[in-house]
């Protein structure tokens, strides 16, 4: 089972509430931060690194002097990584999605075949022996989803090899932020998605947002409120219910808002060693987790 802990925004605080469920789940567990564009998961968890893998795509680098210059690559990309000036064709490497297509369709292959580095792969484990799997976009690179698929095949062979020492794992995955391609990417290959709302206007917003795309990803969705009670916001958090109810939408806890919170955030904490009563709360949204995702059945 691997659940995506989602947020329609950054900011929402969707790895405060991973790290949180990560400290509390029973039972086995790996901890995933796939927000290979800004992993912070680490900062709270403080894994043991072990092993780094740099990553690469397989792209067309060169044209050789052999080609006849018959564009059938650059009809096959769709991607702009491939085009005509003239009589000549041109390549764009860094806007390769590395599907292979020119490659294959190349009558005289003309085309030499380079790498571009995606960014790294890192993994160790967190104190207490939990597996833990980091994605690091390399600086520059535009493209996050093919690490993501890396990261995504990594964790699917961890799962397998924690799944052979016993009881099958429970993977807990902190997701990109947003709706863009990063995130969808992790929601597809994932069973079941946890979104964090911020009730907000924006945030409100940007949750209805995430509803209407991963909705259409085949997980099993629900939600949790985060910094419900915020002075003022009494509005923002009905809107959530509300939308929830309308939408049969699982709403399994509210967070409340407070300075604990907060101060805990800024040194570097798990929200769920606060206190006894933020402890409950986390193991609490675990148990409901448990219930609506892994014992009814699914729809």
């Amino acid at each position: 089972m691997r659940i995506a802990i989602a947020s329609g925004k950054g900011g929402a605080g969707k790895t405060s509430v991973t790290a949180s469920l990560v400290r509390v789940w029973d039972g086995p567990r790996i901890a995933a931060d796939c927000d290979a564009e800004a992993p912070n998961l680490h900062l709270f968890l403080n894994p043991l690194f072990r092993n780094r893998e740099v990553c690469f795509l397989r792209v067309p680098a060169k044209i050789a002097a052999n080609c006849s210059q018959c564009g059938r690559c650059r009809d096959m990309c769709r991607y702009g990584a491939i085009a005509r000036f003239g009589k000549k064709i041109v390549l764009f490497p860094e806007m390769c999605h590395g599907c292979g297509g020119c490659f294959e369709v190349c009558p005289e292959g003309a085309l030499e075949e380079g790498r571009r580095e995606l960014g790294v792969l890192s993994t160790g484990l967190i104190p207490s022996q939990i597996p833990y799997i980091m994605g690091t976009t390399r600086v520059g690179e535009v493209m996050t989803p093919p690490l993501l698929r890396r990261l995504l095949k990594r964790l699917g062979d961890m799962e397998k090899d924690y799944a052979g020492e016993g009881e099958a794992p429970v993977s807990l995955l902190d997701c990109p932020p947003g709706v863009s391609c990063p995130a969808i990417t992790v929601a597809t290959h994932s069973d079941a998605l946890l979104m964090v709302v911020d009730p907000t206007p924006f945030g409100f917003q940007d949750f209805t947002l995430a509803y209407e795309a991963f909705r259409d990803t085949g997980c099993r969705l629900a939600c949790v409120i985060n910094r419900a009670g915020t002075p003022g916001n009494g509005d923002g958090d009905e809107k959530v219910r509300a939308f929830c109810r309308e939408k049969k939408l699982p709403l399994l806890a509210e967070l409340p808002f407070g300075r604990e919170a907060a101060e805990g955030y800024s040194r570097g904490r798990v929200l769920a060693d606060l206190s006894p009563a933020w402890n409950e709360r986390f193991r609490a949204l675990a148990r409901a987790l448990r219930e609506t995702f892994m014992e009814q059945p699914h729809a």
